[in-house]
C-alpha cells in the first residue's frame, strides 16, 4: 500500500491547494450578506473570479485522484490520510494569509503527524 503514498498525497495536496485558491478568491471578494438580493451580484463576482475557478478545477481533479487511490488501497489506510490536508492547510494559511497558529494548534499539527505516520507504518 506505501507504493500508493505518492497518489493518496498528491490527490491530498490537490484538495489542500483548491482549499486555499477557494480562500484567497473568496478574500478578492470580500465577507457578504447570505441574502436573495445578493445571489447574482456576488454569484456573478464568484464565477468570474480565477482564485475560486482554480480552487474548482483543483477539487476536480483531486476526486479523480482520489477515486484512483481508493481503488488501489483500503479505505482504511488512505482516509486518515486525508489529515495531511490540515497540516499543510495550517502552514500555507500562516504563509500566505498570515493566520495566527498558536501552541494549541501546533500540538494539534504535531499529533496528526503523529497519527499519519503510525497509519502508513500499519500498512
Amino acid at each position: 500500500m506505501n507504493r500508493y503514498l505518492p497518489l493518496i498525497l498528491l490527490g491530498v495536496l490537490l484538495n489542500a491547494f483548491a482549499q486555499l485558491s477557494l480562500k484567497q478568491g473568496m478574500r478578492v471578494i470580500g465577507p457578504f450578506a447570505f441574502s436573495v438580493e445578493n445571489i447574482m451580484p456576488v454569484g456573478i463576482k464568484v464565477i468570474l473570479n480565477p482564485f475560486v475557478f482554480a480552487g474548482l478545477v483543483c477539487y476536480v481533479v483531486s476526486v479523480i485522484v482520489w477515486l484512483m487511490a481508493l481503488s488501489r488501497v483500503e479505505v482504511s489506510y488512505a482516509y486518515p490520510l486525508l489529515s495531511v490536508g490540515y497540516i499543510v492547510t495550517a502552514f500555507a494559511g500562516q504563509i500566505f494569509f498570515q493566520e495566527a497558529l498558536g501552541p494549541v494548534r501546533w500540538a494539534g499539527i504535531l499529533i496528526i503527524c503523529i497519527g499519519v505516520l503510525l497509519i502508513t507504518r500499519s500498512a
